[in-house]
């Protein structure tokens, strides 16, 4: 027999899957139902609005994002390395923290999903630069911020290992 909690593991799991592949905006209940061979009326009783789900997604990886972001690092090279290793951790949410639910969404309201997770992508981008960033890092940030992004969500196929090292590579170059 099916329990709640084995419906809302599977409903998160074909989540985490579909919004890594497809992106949040581009994946409705609708798809996440049928991979998991319910209905949408189904899904929804589990995690509506959407935006529950990727809450919930992105739950235990907000803890330490928070604390990626509180911590001094003696430099540069040390804060990078440690947003490698938690974007290689999370990569089955990372494209929600750097890209869908904070993509040029400036109206979020505050204390929503949308609004703190655009929050976590401006800290980091702001800790990458410093104070008063020159043209060369502001650029070399925002890719270093792309390579993490699709590095770690086209990647989940790989060992965490590799991908970490190689995604460390290419942050030290830039």
């Amino acid at each position: 027999m099916t329990t709640a909690d084995d419906t809302r593991t599977r409903i998160l799991a074909a989540a985490r899957e579909l919004f890594a592949e497809r992106g949040y905006a581009a994946t409705s209940l609708a798809d996440i139902a049928a991979a998991v061979g319910l209905t949408k009326t189904a899904v929804a009783y589990h995690f509506h609005p959407k935006d529950r789900l990727a809450a919930e997604l992105l739950s235990p990886a907000a803890g330490e994002m928070c604390a990626l972001l509180d911590t001094d690092y003696a430099d540069r090279a040390g804060f990078v390395e440690a947003l490698v290793g938690f974007a290689v951790r999370y990569r089955s949410v990372i494209r929600l923290f750097m890209e869908d639910l904070a993509a040029a969404d400036d109206t979020a309201a505050p204390g929503t999903e949308r609004a703190t997770v655009g929050t976590f992508r401006d800290e980091i981008y702001a800790k990458l630069v410093g104070p008063d960033p020159d043209p060369e890092t502001r650029l070399k940030s925002w890719a270093l911020l792309g390579a993490l992004q699709w590095g770690a969500v086209k990647t989940t196929d790989l060992p965490e290992e590799q991908v970490r090292a190689v995604l460390l590579e290419a942050a030290r170059a830039l």
